[in-house]
């Protein structure tokens, strides 16, 4: 038995794949990866693949990145870890102060994943507002088609069927909002009209039921897991008016689109100079929520990480001599110095390498190369920043994994979200990878249509 063979074996026989129907696997083997180089992905028999997703959207400077790898490598020599609970260190405090400063928001609260930072700030709304006299402040809104994780509290926001249905006996209650995705606009209505033709149906909700609600929480201007839908950033404007209109916190979901993939630094922030502090931008005090996650790019994909930040005031309903008005939540590895390390580095890379500015210029490529892809049957062609998408009109119920099987034949790594096919490349990737790129989903698309 060669060595591929023997680790598709062992696999299948102990690990249990995510998002994954494992019987599935007798007919469709797993890949073996064995390392990664820049945007590419290479097996134990030398095949090659382009990571078109970022291998689920995390990993933004490429694999095998010697800057990150050296950051954790130091690290690694000092310290590795220590509980955060009465003890702190050098790279967490440090992360925290400059991610304070990308965003406004003063207070930083770690754990390792997206849906556990969920987690932490629809536990910290409602805490906050049990803490300041309104206990009655217990319910949450969030937009039709919403992604925020597969644990019960982020599920409870969630609005995606197949991941959602089954476990709904056991979920909190939540209300969806119209969702602004231009594909659900009108005929012949501006995606800006239609941001704030939902907007408005946002408002009536939330005058009604405002002394119930904690909060509002949004992925801001692509919801991801429908199948990239993007809206007007109109939305956001209009959100954050309500929710300050009405007291209702505003929780920024920025796990995935967060750390340049929009276009900007953070998706809130979208209508901002992206290489402004926050202290000199007035425009981030009227779009600035009230709750930030981060994860994902955090630390370049390389070790789990996530962060939910704050404002001082929702902090300060906490600081109290009173244990139990404490935010008594936590994981074991809470601000983990590799993963902080990781995320250091990360950040170092946009400052130093002006990423947000030169991601322009590989955003605008893409959507050139695109074009190539018109002649199909295909709508919705759409882009923001570094995430690009487009929908297929097809009748077949296994296009997602037809897709995705013809893709790898042709040395490409995408993972379609039902007839979408979208491409959320590491930063690192090149022109002549993008040419590679488009060439290959032009094949799979002469095959599949």
């Amino acid at each position: 038995m060669s060595d591929s063979q023997s680790i598709l074996t062992r696999s299948l026989k102990s690990v249990w794949h995510p998002c994954t129907q494992m019987k599935q696997h007798e007919n469709f083997p797993l890949i073996p990866i064995q390392k990664g180089d820049g945007v590419w992905l290479i097996d134990t028999d030398g095949n090659r693949y382009l990571d078109a997703v970022s291998s689920w959207w995390v990993n933004l400077f490429g694999h095998n990145n010697p800057r990150i790898k050296d950051a954790i490598k130091q690290q690694l020599d000092t310290l590795e870890h220590v509980m955060l609970a009465g003890f702190t260190h050098a790279p967490v405090v440090e992360l925290s102060e400059k991610l304070g400063k990308l965003t406004g928001l003063g207070h930083a609260f770690y754990a390792s994943d997206g849906a556990s930072a969920t987690e932490i700030a629809l536990k910290m709304s409602f805490h906050c507002w049990r803490n300041s006299g309104k206990p009655q402040k217990t319910r949450f809104i969030s937009l039709q088609n919403s992604y925020h994780g597969e644990t019960l509290g982020a599920l409870g926001v969630t609005d995606v069927a197949i991941f959602k249905d089954t476990y709904a006996p056991l979920l909190m209650q939540s209300a969806q909002m119209p969702s602004p995705d231009f594909r659900l606009a009108e005929a012949g209505e501006s995606a800006e009209d239609f941001a704030l033709r939902c907007a408005d149906a946002l408002e009536k909700y939330v005058s009604v039921h405002h002394k119930q609600l904690a909060a509002f929480i949004i992925e801001p201007l692509v919801q991801c897991a429908a199948g990239m839908g993007m809206y007007h950033p109109i939305y956001l404007k209009r959100a954050r008016e309500i929710c300050t209109q009405y007291n209702v916190h505003l929780i920024a979901d920025e796990i995935a689109v967060g750390f340049g993939r929009t276009g900007s630094m953070f998706a809130s922030y979208n209508d901002c100079d992206s290489a402004c502090t926050f202290a000199s931008c007035t425009k981030r005090q009227d779009c600035r929520p009230d709750f930030i996650c981060l994860s994902k790019g955090i630390t370049g994909g390389y070790l789990p990480l996530s962060c939910v930040l704050t404002r001082d005031e929702i902090y300060q309903a906490f600081y109290d001599d009173s244990t139990v008005r404490g935010f008594l939540h936590s994981h074991s590895y809470t601000g983990n110095p590799l993963a902080c390390s990781a995320a250091l580095a990360t950040l170092a890379m946009f400052e130093s390498d002006n990423v947000i500015e030169s991601n322009k210029a590989k955003t605008a490529y893409i959507q050139t190369k695109m074009q190539a892809l018109t002649h199909f049957p295909i709508q919705h062609l759409r882009h923001q920043g570094m995430i690009s998408a487009f929908d297929v009109m097809t009748q077949n119920p296994h296009f997602a994994k037809d897709c995705y099987a013809a893709a790898l034949s042709n040395g490409l790594l995408i993972r379609p979200i039902g007839n979408t096919i979208y491409f959320m490349p590491p930063y690192t990737i090149t022109e002549s990878e993008i040419d590679l790129m488009i060439a290959a989903t032009v094949k799979v698309l002469q095959k599949l249509i």
